[in-house]
């Protein structure tokens, strides 16, 4: 999976949205307002940070070479996936993962807009 890849499958995802922070070399992804995926467009090697359990974090960073704590992000929450080392499926299920744990934190009457999507 190429960033390109990554960004369009994220805003595949309903009520999925895109913009800029930290300067133009940041591309955030939001539900609602809360960000589940971050994209730094100058990394050394295309990756991309991602939200998931601390427990399933840490698992997944035990098992998965490609899969590290986030460099700019809080490392309890927050995993940078590197595409080149990660099978496709895979980022794609860790992106519907994070997109669904952020989804899950939001009020319910806003929650409820998108699990009927």
């Amino acid at each position: 999976m190429n960033i390109e890849e990554v960004r369009d499958f994220a805003l595949s995802l309903p009520g999925a949205t895109e913009d800029q922070a930290y300067g133009e070399d940041w591309v955030l992804f939001r539900i609602e307002v809360k960000i589940f995926l971050h994209i730094w467009l100058n990394a050394p090697e295309p990756s991309c940070a991602l939200k998931l359990p601390p427990e399933q974090g840490q698992v997944m960073r035990d098992h998965h070479d490609g899969i590290r704590p986030a460099y700019h992000l809080n490392k309890v929450h927050w995993n940078d996936i590197y595409l080149d080392e990660m099978d496709g499926e895979m980022v794609k299920n860790l992106i519907t993962q994070s997109y669904q744990l952020v989804l899950s934190k939001l009020p319910k009457r806003l929650r409820d807009k998108y699990i009927s999507a």
